[in-house]
């Protein structure tokens, strides 16, 4: 992306740039005339075919159009002593990609003159690939970074539970994303592992043994049972469990401390626990009922369940205004505009938009379809601009994280889509997406059938059917209407 521009200041420039017109710092003088600093960095980076035939950097113009140096007269040194092609020199007359090249061979380069590792030779070919050398070498130069890689480096042997003995930081799950991307490790399900890992410590905050086994099990035998039943655990089958096993552990610790064995509660037990604490201690149900059923209690004893459906939804005037502001917006990161618009217009959920595909997405002159499951979604004018933005300006080979993605919501690990919560955050700048997608179907539930809605949206039509009754909407009318249309001679 490049780097926004600051507004001009005539008083101190009072030369306009000969290229964009505004008033910067002019920094060089080509024959049409004098560059300012952002339109000299644009210019250096400027690829393509003159009209001359040359294929390479056009820095120059001819009649508004890109050139080459030789056809414009533009004066630019872009030859690098290194690798002889026309690119942005970075430093000794060489270019982003050679110095990128020599930084990765001298960090990844093993101690002792040992021969480097497949997987770390994996890294060093994909990191010298890529096509914004610049953002690598960024990347490899902080000092976290070079630390890490030369620590691996020292590797003979790189390997998944390798990685998990070296210290928790998102160098080390970016590192692995980058080795699994470019096949020097195997993929895995990583929820489950980071599940898997956070159980361990979670044992140990529990008071009993007994009460330890007896979570132990629980997760064992209900949670990454599970978890290994599942194609890819989601983020909110990982939160789920994470919280389910949070809360049984403070059951079983308020009973420890009160000398209580699991098998000897009652009733009276749980309806205090649940009293003293937050309605959050209703998700124990989930415990309780795993407990029932490996015959650990009583079958009789429940617990009061966790309130749901009490999120504040929002108001239609203020979708209106949101729907008007996305329609026009330029201030707005373009994939940030097309998730925003399936939740506001059609109450798509955030954990399902970043899971979506280029296959999912098509793109013609009359229309842009998204497709959920099995279900389309149209986009007409203005709501389909920004993914025709997004489609016309692909960037996900740019880097060797996402040589190959085909995901619209790329995320920050390599061959992974944005987590939900991230793009959930990013959202809350404008507006909750929670309350949004809840208003939405709110107020489409008193215009349609639930069976249409549902089939239109791709929701279950119970999910639906709640969502109306929470509208107290009437359909008889709809109804009749519809049948006096369909009837009427």
């Amino acid at each position: 992306m490049p780097r926004p521009r600051k507004a001009g200041d005539p008083e101190t420039w009072p030369d306009a740039c000969g290229r964009c017109a505004e008033h910067y710092q002019i920094v060089v003088r080509w024959p049409d005339g004098g560059i300012c600093g952002y339109c000299y960095q644009q210019a250096k980076r400027t690829r393509g075919t003159c009209a001359c035939g040359h294929d390479g950097v056009l820095p120059g113009r001819v009649d508004t159009m890109p050139a080459c140096r030789k056809c414009s007269g533009v004066q630019l040194n872009i030859d690098c002593i290194g690798c002889g092609n026309e690119d942005e020199l970075h430093s000794g007359n060489r270019c982003w990609a050679c110095i990128l090249a020599t930084t990765v061979d001298r960090v990844l380069s093993p101690p002792h003159n040992q021969a480097p590792s497949p997987a770390l030779q994996a890294i060093a070919r994909a990191l010298k690939s890529m096509k914004r050398a610049n953002s690598g070498l960024t990347w490899i130069q902080q000092p976290h970074v070079t630390a890490f890689l030369q620590q691996l480096a020292a590797e003979p042997v790189i390997t998944h539970a390798r990685l998990d003995e070296l210290p928790a930081s998102r160098t080390r799950e970016y590192v692995r994303g980058l080795l699994v991307e470019h096949n020097a490790l195997p993929r895995r399900d990583e929820l489950s592992a980071r599940f898997n890992d956070w159980a361990e410590q979670a044992l140990e905050r529990i008071t009993s043994p007994s009460h330890r086994d007896i979570i132990r099990r629980y997760i064992r035998w209900h949670h990454q049972r599970r978890m290994n039943q599942m194609d890819e655990v989601t983020h909110g089958t990982f939160l789920r469990a994470k919280q389910s096993v949070t809360v049984a552990i403070d059951l079983l610790n308020w009973l420890t401390e009160r000398g209580t064995e699991l098998e000897e509660v009652n009733q009276a037990h749980l309806d205090r626990w649940q009293a003293e604490g937050p309605t959050t201690r209703g998700i124990a149900s989930r415990f309780l009922d795993w407990a029932t059923k490996t015959s650990l209690i009583d079958p009789s004893l429940k617990l009061q369940p966790h309130r749901r459906g009490t999120s504040p939804r929002m108001d239609p005037a203020r979708q209106t205004e949101i729907v008007h502001s996305l329609s026009h917006t330029t201030g707005m990161n373009p994939r940030d505009r097309a998730a925003a618009v399936l939740v506001m217009v059609f109450g798509q959920q955030v954990s399902d938009i970043v899971q979506l595909t280029w296959d999912n997405v098509t793109v013609t002159e009359e229309l842009v379809t998204i497709t959920f499951g099995t279900v389309e979604i149209a986009l007409t004018s203005p709501l389909d601009e920004p993914w025709r933005e997004l489609a016309a300006t692909p960037t996900h080979d740019q880097t060797a994280a996402h040589p190959n993605s085909n995901w619209v919501f790329r995320g920050g690990v390599p061959g992974r889509h944005l987590q939900a919560s991230t793009l959930t955050q990013r959202l809350s700048t404008v507006f909750s997406s929670r309350a949004a997608r809840l208003g939405t179907l709110h107020e489409l539930t008193k215009l349609a059938p639930v069976a249409i809605i549902a089939e239109a949206l791709g929701y279950s039509p119970a999910t639906i059917e709640r969502h109306a009754t929470d509208s107290s909407a009437n359909y008889a009318q709809y109804i009749a209407s519809t049948a006096l249309a369909r009837y009427k001679p």
